[in-house]
C-alpha cells in the first residue's frame, strides 16, 4: 500500500473517530498515548488504563460510568494481553467500535506497535502534521 493511501486512510479512521469520540471515550494504556491523540485533534474523553488502580477495580469503574468505550491499546505483545484482558471485563461496551482498533494496527503495524507513535508517523508519511477534527488547518470555522 503506497504512502499516501495509508494516510488518507488513517486521517479517514480518525476523522471518525474525532466524531465519535466526542460521545464516546477512548481507553488507552497511558499519558503518552492521551497526548498523542490530542495532538492528532481528539477532544473528547480520553482515559489512561494505568491510574494506580487495579485492572477490575478499573474496569467496574468504566463499567459503572459508560455503557459504551473505544479500546485502543497497542498492538505489542503488552498491549495486546492488556486489550485482550480489559475487553473480557468489559463485554458489551466496546465490540462496536472494535474494527477501529484492527484497522489502525493493520495500516501501522509494519512502521509501529503502539498508539504513541501515531502521530510522527502520519507526520512522516504526509510529509506535515496531521490534524483531524476541527483543529485542522484549514477549516472553515477558523475563517
Amino acid at each position: 500500500m503506497y504512502d499516501l493511501e495509508r494516510t488518507e486512510r488513517l486521517k479517514e479512521v480518525f476523522e471518525t473517530l474525532y466524531e465519535i469520540n466526542k460521545r464516546i471515550p477512548i481507553i488507552v494504556e497511558g499519558r503518552r498515548d492521551v497526548r498523542a491523540l490530542r495532538k492528532i485533534g481528539l477532544v473528547g474523553e480520553i482515559i489512561t488504563l494505568h491510574t494506580g488502580k487495579g485492572l477490575y477495580e478499573f474496569c467496574d469503574d468504566i463499567a459503572e460510568r459508560f455503557h459504551r468505550i473505544i479500546l485502543l491499546m497497542d498492538w505489542d505483545e503488552k498491549g495486546e494481553s492488556l486489550h485482550k484482558n480489559v475487553s473480557g471485563h468489559l463485554k458489551g461496551l466496546w465490540e462496536e467500535f472494535s474494527p477501529f482498533r484492527e484497522i489502525i494496527k493493520i495500516l501501522c503495524q509494519k512502521d509501529i506497535k503502539d498508539i504513541e507513535g501515531i502521530p510522527v508517523l502520519l507526520e512522516r508519511l504526509a510529509g506535515e502534521d496531521v490534524k483531524v477534527g476541527e483543529e485542522r488547518e484549514g477549516f472553515l470555522g477558523d475563517i
